[in-house]
């Protein structure tokens, strides 16, 4: 059994930069390097090693595409590439159940069942609940509107959020949770 190779800081800040002029050669060293930690990672937050792998791809497609905007003064090359890997399992997790998500009344016509409720019933509901929603949404501040419009009603992930809105991925964090607290208060769900 062949062991990969050890993680050497000064050899990723070199090849990191040779990536920055389009180095295929050294993404693939940095590749070899890092990505059995990365994957072990990966099926650690995900479980599915299909999944992982695609994860595992898109790091290193961001890795090739954001190599030149690496700052050595900030993190080591090795602590960046395992915080982008953390972050995309993240992302992965918490877009699995919009992923999945389906108005009931799609499924329902996939699966061959009839609507059994009274006509107008169910669209009652929704709009009662839409009006409600867009009553709540408009409580909050436009910044952490934004971010619970961005992605929950279009599935952006938190790092195309701050892409879309051009702010730091923590700003993105910190407006999301914020918003989720006013709304689990607006809604009862939270003690004020």
């Amino acid at each position: 059994m062949t062991l990969p190779p050890t993680p050497d800081p000064d050899l990723d800040v070199t090849e990191l930069a040779a990536i920055a002029r389009g180095d295929r050669a050294a993404l693939a060293s940095l590749y070899d390097r890092h990505s059995s930690a990365l994957m072990a990672l990966g099926v650690r937050m995900l479980a599915d090693r299909s999944e992982v792998e695609d994860v595992l791809h898109d790091v290193f497609v961001e890795v090739w595409k954001h190599a030149g905007d690496f700052d050595p003064e900030r993190a080591s090359v090795k602590t960046w590439i395992v915080l982008r890997m953390r972050s995309r399992c993240l992302d992965r997790l918490r877009a699995a159940p919009r992923a999945r998500w389906q108005p009931i009344g799609e499924r329902d016509e996939e699966l061959g069942r009839n609507h059994t409720a009274a006509p107008g019933v169910a669209d009652m509901d929704q709009q009662v609940d839409a009006g409600r929603l867009r009553r709540l949404l408009a409580e909050l501040s436009e910044d952490q509107r934004a971010v619970i419009v961005l992605g929950f009603f279009d599935g952006l992930s938190s790092s195309e959020i701050a892409t879309e809105l051009e702010i730091p991925i923590g700003t993105v964090k910190s407006r999301v949770r914020s918003a989720m607290l006013r709304l689990r208060q607006a809604l009862g769900v939270l003690e004020q």
